[in-house]
């Protein structure tokens, strides 16, 4: 206590300046953490801005390259057809520069004849850009044959695409592409081609700056600039000079080579004057080899972030003064608010441990047993508050399923204690006891006893045989459950009974049914059928039926029944306050029908002398099913203390009868089935034996059942017609 003493009378004192601080780092973080984030952003909007710039580029320069080449492919054909008329070649030239914007010139060289005749070229070319106003035609008098753009051709026989050139006519900084003109046979007696001017390539990539601050860069697979952020430079090769300001800097040296080489990239340099830079670069057209790449400067990119940063950081010191005054205004009620979350505490304290008392007494994982294919089990438990008053539970024991759903009267923290009771007493007398009558007459024995509050439970407990489809159940005052089949929607009859807890002498009726595979049984609370929206009306037993009967065709898939009826009653409450908890249990029995390879059945009398009988039997099972020595051996032991057993228990001393002993096995598993007409007599329900305390320690009997238990993966037992069934299953490990 003094020390709780002391540390409110230091938070009195220093309880304003931590507040303060706390507050300056949280904010401060939340600003480092926003910067961060932002930067990013604003990092990965510029990569991407710039990648679709690169590709929009590239569309356009294609787009006029794929123009040239379709001008001349177009006309190229009519070449040969002019041979023999200069007049009418020069006419063909003059009509592919009238028909094409961007074609500055066109021409035809032909090739020369053997005996050395040369005959020259014709073109034709417009002076001013970008129109076809001003065509002039003129003779190729000079060696055309040594120029790029009919040596390639020659040489290939292909179209090409020259490097950039400056043209001794039109002084403009051109490039050519040039096809082979082929008479019908396919000699080549003339290369035609069109010339482009690149003066249309600034008005494309200079108009699509994505801010002031950014330049662009254009390279042909030379080196040759055709676009520079300087305009000085275009029409050189200083790349270098171009991108930093400085004509030897490494790193621009090589984005030049990998803009040469035709390669996309990301690269971060320093210009003359230290300024960061990125450079984004990728190629625009393969066919012409040109690259384009796009410089932006880190602080023109950031330069508004860094003065949101400093605005930022301007109204965080504002707002920590005001907190601080804030906080001195209220340093005068601090013991009354100290009080008064004192006490929050202590309820919310309360509530937690109420919580986790119920949440640790609802199963959560699902599905709980993947292991096995005739059982799947979902459940749902929603609060209406902190903590509640419903509850289900489960479990398998000797082959079969205990299950059971239940909802305490009343709500908050003493409903959850009592739930949490309820649960506990299911678990423990459970344990020791099969019949679910008899559970439940137990747990409302224990419920009844000293309870002054009057609180009751209404209770539904069920004990499913797995192996048979028999469900034994018993009813305390709770809702009827659903059978669902593919067939139908019915509900499980019920007798009503009491719920627990309000009368110590009362006697529940069981009750049996036989559940067929495929089938789901649905257990809820009221808080499902009572469910309530803004208007008071209720959802109701009908839409529950509508949501059951729309998953009959999934009656081995429970969690899809409980999510779509939760959906449901969502959907209707539409946003109210939930007046009640909502709880939901769904079992499908999904036992599949399996081809048995192997039965057969042995009958003895009560008489152990006739035991010799049973390990012949035995050997001649595991022989089938090629067990090995150490596995027959633990089959005949597990069978030869169950039948003794039955020898020995099953009928009064005197008693002259007869014990069935019927082997079964499919693909998966071994089963025995042991089948008396004696009394009832479960062995399954004697405790496990101690095996840690010492023989004189050690109460007489037990070991035999505990030997079958170990030796075999379960064990159940079923009291059918007047007859005493005890199963033995054993899995078979073999494919």
């Amino acid at each position: 206590m003094d020390k709780i003493s002391k540390l409110n009378k230091f938070l009195q004192k220093r309880g304003n300046i931590l507040v303060v601080t706390l507050a300056a780092v949280l904010l401060s973080l939340t600003l480092a953490i926003l910067y961060f984030y932002s930067y990013n952003s604003i990092k990965k909007s510029i990569s991407r801005l710039t990648e679709s710039e690169l590709r929009e580029t590239s569309l356009k320069i294609k787009n006029v390259v794929s123009d040239m080449e379709l001008a001349l492919e177009n006309n190229v054909w009519a070449a040969p057809w002019h041979n023999d008329s200069l007049w009418a070649a020069e006419e063909l030239v003059e009509h592919v520069v009238r028909d094409n914007i961007h074609v500055m010139g066109c021409g035809i060289g032909y090739v020369p004849s053997q005996n050395g005749w040369r005959r020259d070229g014709v073109f034709a070319f417009d002076l001013v850009a970008d129109s076809t106003s001003n065509i002039d035609v003129r003779r190729m008098a000079y060696d055309y044959t040594q120029r790029e753009w009919y040596q390639q051709v020659m040489l290939t026989g292909e179209p090409h695409w020259t490097d950039p050139y400056v043209g001794m006519t039109t002084h403009r900084l051109s490039t050519s592409y040039s096809m082979p003109v082929r008479e019908p046979g396919g000699l080549i007696t003339a290369v035609m081609f069109v010339d482009v001017a690149l003066d249309w390539l600034n008005r494309v990539i200079k108009t699509e700056d994505i801010n002031p601050h950014t330049k662009n860069l254009l390279i042909s697979n030379t080196g040759e600039i055709l676009v520079s952020p300087v305009d000085s430079l275009a029409n050189t090769k200083k790349v270098s000079l171009a991108l930093t300001g400085n004509d030897n800097d490494e790193k621009a040296l090589t984005i030049e080579r990998k803009m040469r080489n035709g390669e996309t990239g990301t690269e971060v340099i320093y210009d003359s004057e230290g300024n960061r830079l990125y450079v984004h670069y990728a190629p625009v057209d393969r066919r012409v080899g040109w690259s384009m790449a796009i410089i932006n400067k880190h602080k023109d990119i950031y330069a508004d972030l860094h003065v949101m940063a400093l605005k930022m950081l301007v109204l965080v010191a504002t707002g920590l003064v005001m907190l601080s005054i804030i906080m001195w205004l209220l340093r005068r009620s601090f013991k009354r608010i100290n009080r008064i979350y004192a006490e929050k505490e202590r309820i919310s304290s309360e509530l937690r441990v109420a919580s986790n008392i119920q949440q640790a007494m609802i199963p959560k994982t699902f599905p709980p047993y993947p292991e096995r294919d005739d059982l799947q089990i979902y459940g749902l438990l929603e609060p209406a508050k902190e903590v509640g008053g419903d509850l289900f539970d489960f479990y398998i024991r000797d082959e079969k399923l205990f299950f059971c759903i239940g909802d305490v009267a009343g709500k908050g923290v003493p409903a959850s204690l009592v739930m949490a009771v309820t649960r506990s007493l299911f678990r423990t007398i459970s344990a020791h006891e099969s019949a679910p009558a008899r559970i439940v007459d137990l747990m409302n024995e224990s419920m009844s006893d000293g309870n002054e509050s009057l609180m009751f439970v209404t209770f539904f407990l069920g004990v499913l045989d797995l192996p048979t489809g028999r469900l034994r159940y018993c009813n305390a005052g709770h809702d009827k459950p659903l059978v669902i089949e593919a067939e139908k929607v019915a509900y499980l009859p019920v007798e009503p009974n009491i719920p627990l807890g309000i009368m110590s002498d009362f006697h529940f009726a069981g009750q049996e049914a036989l559940i067929n595979p495929h089938s789901i049984i649905f257990l809820y609370t009221d808080g499902l059928t009572e469910a309530e929206n803004a208007t008071h009306a209720q959802f109701g037993n009908d839409r529950m039926l509508d949501v059951a009967r729309n998953c009959r065709k999934h009656t081995d898939a429970p969690q899809l029944l409980t999510t779509e009826m939760q959906k449901a009653v969502e959907a209707f409450v539409a946003g109210a306050e939930k007046s009640d908890d909502l709880t939901m249990l769904s079992v499908a029995y999904t036992k599949e029908t399996r081809t048995a390879k192997l039965k057969r059945s042995l009958t003895l009398p009560n008489d152990v002398q006739t035991i010799g009988q049973l390990s012949e039997f035995v050997e001649g099972v595991c022989e089938e099913l090629e067990f090995d020595m150490e596995e027959t051996m633990s089959m005949n032991l597990a069978l030869e203390e169950a039948v003794v057993n039955v020898m020995n228990y099953a009928y009064p001393s005197g008693t002259v009868g007869q014990v069935q002993i019927v082997a079964e096995a499919n693909d998966q598993r071994l089963k025995f089935t042991i089948i008396d007409s004696g009394s009832p007599f479960d062995p399954t329900a004697k405790e496990d034996v101690d095996t840690t305390l010492s023989a004189e320690d050690r109460p007489v009997g037990g070991l035999g059942i505990f030997l079958v238990r170990q030796l075999m993966d379960s064990i159940n037992y079923e009291r059918i017609d007047g007859q005493n069934v005890l199963t033995l299953r054993k899995r078979l490990l073999r494919s």
